[in-house]
């Protein structure tokens, strides 16, 4: 498999949601270790049944910025491409998913879900500072 969603980390690879971050961001208390930007890229979706089609397309192996050019919505037309961005300039659920992912490359990417008033979003992160 070229790519996996984040919370499967070995084991039996079972969905749990686990890899939606954001579900996660109450509570903890203390401050996130990691950088204060990231390198980021993400598929936006209206609709759930497209974000389900992009999904099969990562499990398949197809590049995450293939995908993104194919299936996203928006306006980040480089791959899905949002360059880096700094702590407290995404949105809250958005920006939970992108801090707690770990980097990698479109090629094999790792990847998080979150649900923002734009719609889905299949993230993932290239790099952090």
């Amino acid at each position: 498999m070229a790519g996996k969603k984040a919370g499967d980390k070995g084991g039996k690879g079972e969905k749990t949601g686990k890899g939606k971050a954001g579900d996660s961001a109450q509570g903890g208390g203390g401050k996130q270790k990691g950088g204060q930007t990231v390198n980021v890229r993400h598929i936006l979706c209206e609709k759930h049944s497209k974000k389900e089609e992009a999904l099969a397309k990562l499990n398949e192996g197809m590049a995450f910025n293939k995908v993104a050019e194919a299936f996203s919505e928006d306006k980040a037309r480089q791959g899905g491409s949002l360059g880096w961005k700094t702590k407290g300039t995404l949105e809250p659920a958005f920006e939970a998913v992108a801090y707690a992912l770990e980097t990698s490359t479109t090629a094999k990417p790792v990847w998080g879900e979150a649900k923002t008033g734009n719609g889905y979003h299949i993230i993932m992160v290239e790099g952090k500072k």
